[in-house]
């Protein structure tokens, strides 16, 4: 007796076996809405403001127990993650604010090549003024050549 009324209770039980025999019997249930078979192609991550972030953390704050914490999370949507790496940046943002700083301009990270092109450019230079005094040593030897009437030996890159 026993066994037959546990029998019936299963088949009132929604999502039995036998709600499942009733359905393929074919009585009619309403179906539900069918979704969109369409996936996006990339999901798009969530992004906070950090205004939303800050008024989130005060009220997770001015919570009293665990349990407010998670009905406040749930009620956003977000993990628990998610506001433990805001508190840990927040720290570390107001410990950054906190620590001494260097006075004076901050160092540019250009100035050692900066240097070194500068140094680079003043020995192009003074090669220059060493070429064109060579030339000109070059030019006055060819022309007393020419006048004392001795013949300048031809050099590799002379014509």
């Amino acid at each position: 007796m026993e066994v037959l009324q546990d029998m019936t209770r299963r088949e009132e039980m929604p999502g039995s076996w036998a709600e499942g025999a009733r359905r393929a019997e074919g009585a009619q249930e309403p179906s539900p809405a069918i979704p969109d078979p369409e996936v996006p192609e990339k999901p798009e991550r969530r992004r906070f403001t950090a205004e939303y972030k800050l008024r989130i953390l005060a009220e997770a704050d001015a919570c009293k127990t665990h349990s407010e914490i998670s009905a406040l999370l749930r009620r956003e949507g977000l993990y628990s993650s998610s506001l433990s790496k805001w508190r840990q940046r927040q720290r570390a943002v107001e410990l950054d604010a906190l620590s001494p700083r260097k006075r004076g301009p901050e160092p540019d990270p250009a100035v050692p090549f900066k240097k070194r092109i500068a140094d680079l450019e003043r020995e192009v230079e003074r090669l220059q003024l060493k070429l064109r005094q060579a030339e000109t040593i070059i030019d006055v030897q060819k022309k007393v050549s020419g006048l004392l009437g001795m013949p300048m030996e031809k050099g590799d890159g002379e014509s």
